[in-house]
């Protein structure tokens, strides 16, 4: 699985050109392709359906690009709002239950390190 596609592949994927992947970078800020040497656009999975989002919104469902951009944000914003409330079972006072969420806590870190260590040699 690769973790990088070119603007080439991207725009192959979606069926537009490279133009219009350009025109929407600059429209929706929040994408974002990593630039490597010689101005090479990398786009992650997350941001290329993030695209296929946008292209649905403006072609499919006739959204205008502020439409497709206010939507958009409302969505992140509303999901950025929800990952900080923080869970209720997180404010119990049974020490028991605190002492069995660390410790998941602390076994789902140890997880995430291991995939990123995989990752990287990958």
């Amino acid at each position: 699985m690769k973790y990088y596609y070119t603007i080439g592949e991207v725009s192959n994927l979606l069926g537009v050109e490279p133009h219009v992947l350009r025109y929407w970078e600059t429209e929706f800020t929040f994408i974002k392709p990593r630039q490597e040497k010689g101005r090479i656009r990398r786009y992650t999975v997350e941001q290329i359906e993030l695209l296929r989002r946008i292209q649905d919104m403006l072609h499919n469902q006739r959204y205008t690009i502020e439409g497709a951009r206010q939507k958009l944000r409302a969505e992140r914003r509303a999901s950025r709002s929800k990952a900080k409330q923080p869970s209720p079972a997180l404010f119990t006072s049974d020490p028991r239950i605190r002492a069995q969420m660390q410790e998941l806590k602390t076994q789902l870190q140890q997880i995430i390190e291991t995939c990123e260590k995989i990752q990287r040699k990958q």
